[in-house]
């Protein structure tokens, strides 16, 4: 096999001796045939191969459109059908090259293994606080308990895997563009209901006696990954300024408007004292009673209030007993 000096088939050279790389002797030991680099500079010892590469991106990648590899490796199996293996043989021109390979060249050529050699890159990664891992400039997710485990990435040209040790853990298609976040529904789900069980001690804390709605904010927060960690210090300093009804309604209305986020709370809250004509919401300084900052009573029905607010006459006359009943206890 006639290569070029490339980094992964020979790692130092001096002369006529060559240390090659590791993985590329396991690649010719697999397939059974001989690592041959030409010399440094003397691309003409393989003409032959330069002219082939020379051959397919004009006949090819010239004339040729594809998404992804998977098309492209379709498109170039057409191609060799109907057009490479179509030229004429150069040392016999009435044969073309297919017929010479069927013909005469293939029963020259060692059969293949059994199975194909693992030619997956691997590459040792880590995620120290979010689901996801980076390879090759995209995103890849792993279970919840993988985060913070060096983990073990194999990719071969169409997926990626993850193991933890010998276990695979995670396995997605590879992408191809930059930024892509390859994101498993399952992880996402496990992550929440692990995010839940870590709440569910502290379902009576004031926020959420005080907001119902603070539970579906925060799920549709974390399914736009948002750190919901983040979210309910500020969401009880602005419970602290507009009161308990304003930030519902404004909870509820993001929820609706699907932007379950910080700046929309702020800007609904903001703009429904405007429409109320109330004063900007001023910050209550609890310097000298730090022990008051955590102190919150749970709402109750204020039609309790609204009974003991009336006047004793209304009672009086709500608490008399019906006429006729009055008359007939007279008898």
């Amino acid at each position: 096999m006639v290569t070029d000096n490339l980094r992964s088939v020979v790692l130092e050279r001096r002369g006529d001796q060559i240390r090659f790389h590791p993985r590329y002797l396991e690649l010719s030991g697999h397939y059974g045939f001989e690592p041959r680099p030409c010399h440094v500079a003397r691309g003409n010892e393989k003409g032959r191969v330069e002219r082939s590469i020379r051959f397919l991106r004009e006949s090819f990648f010239a004339i040729h459109a594809f998404s992804g590899l998977s098309a492209l490796n379709a498109a170039v199996k057409r191609w060799v059908e109907q057009i490479a293996d179509a030229r004429p043989w150069p040392d016999d021109r009435s044969k073309t090259c297919a017929e010479v390979f069927a013909g005469v060249e293939r029963d020259r050529l060692l059969a293949l293994p059994l199975h194909p050699l693992d030619t997956s890159q691997r590459a040792m990664v880590r995620s120290r606080k979010t689901l996801w891992v980076r390879f090759d400039r995209n995103d890849y997710s792993i279970p919840p308990e993988a985060v913070g485990q060096e983990l073990t990435l194999l990719a071969s040209d169409s997926e990626v895997r993850l193991l933890s040790g010998s276990t695979e853990i995670a396995r997605h298609q590879r992408g191809y563009g930059q930024g892509e976040r390859v994101t498993d529904p399952a992880h996402t789900r496990a992550l929440l209901e692990s995010k839940r069980g870590a709440r569910a001690d502290a379902l009576d804390s004031p926020l959420r006696l005080a907001v119902p709605e603070l539970s579906a904010f925060l799920d549709a927060a974390f399914a736009r990954h948002r750190n919901t960690a983040l979210l309910t210090p500020t969401l009880e300093r602005l419970l602290g300024l507009y009161g308990r009804q304003a930030l519902s309604a404004a909870l509820s209305e993001a929820l609706e408007q699907r932007t379950p986020t910080l700046a929309s709370v702020e800007y609904l809250l903001e703009k429904n004292r405007r429409q109320a004509k109330r004063r900007p919401a001023l910050p209550v300084d609890l310097t000298d009673r730090p022990d008051l900052a955590a102190l919150h009573v749970k709402p109750h029905d204020l039609d309790a209030y609204d009974r003991l607010s009336k006047r004793p006459a209304e009672e009086d006359r709500l608490d008399e007993p019906p006429k006729a009943t009055q008359e007939h206890g007279d008898e």
